[in-house]
């Protein structure tokens, strides 16, 4: 397995060891005990997986205490770009965001811990997206932030005028560095 850390202290980016013959390839997309050196050590409780078409805007998402979560995403099919925004008060990088490109090719996956928002875009003509998550989905604790919030300035990489968003991912609120998320 080979690990990125981004400038955004607990997030990393995860590189799988595959291995490829004539029949395909192979590789362990979680084990416990691996996962745990890397610092990753929280116990999953639900699996997720969506499937979205090109232009797809999914987010910013996160859940609020008690039942935040953190989160395991990877893609499964096609490609898409996949962000986690900082809203850990006190953290030195409150209000900045990471991107990474996932994609079946490339296999990686990405590790956003509790405290952050979520979303990804689709950049293939369709994805399927999977993720873990180490806590249950709770309704009342849903929450996010406008995907296109001038402050954080996020560059979703689709063709303008080709986004696809839900009535709900619209009417989130702008980003705003004088509110408390975590």
């Amino acid at each position: 397995m080979e690990i990125f850390k981004p400038e955004i202290e607990g997030l990393l980016v995860i590189t799988p060891k595959i291995f490829k013959d004539e029949r395909g390839y192979f590789f362990e997309s979680y084990n416990k005990e691996a996962f745990a050196k890397i610092g990753v050590s929280c116990e999953f409780v639900q699996d997720n997986q969506s499937f979205s078409k090109y232009g797809s805007i999914r987010g910013l998402h996160f859940q609020k205490p008690p039942f935040a979560q953190a989160k395991l995403v990877r893609v499964l099919q096609g490609k898409v770009f996949d962000v986690a925004v900082d809203l850990r008060a006190g953290s030195t990088t409150f209000g900045k965001w990471f991107g990474v490109e996932l994609s079946e090719e490339n296999a990686k996956m990405f590790y956003i811990p509790r405290g952050f928002a979520h979303g990804f875009s689709v950049l293939s003509e369709t994805a399927v997206f999977a993720y873990k998550c180490d806590s249950f989905y709770n309704t009342g604790s849903e929450a996010g932030i406008l995907y296109s919030s001038k402050e954080l300035g996020i560059d979703w990489k689709v063709q303008k005028g080709h986004e696809i968003l839900s009535d709900k991912d619209k009417s989130y609120p702008e980003f705003n560095k004088n509110l408390k998320f975590f």
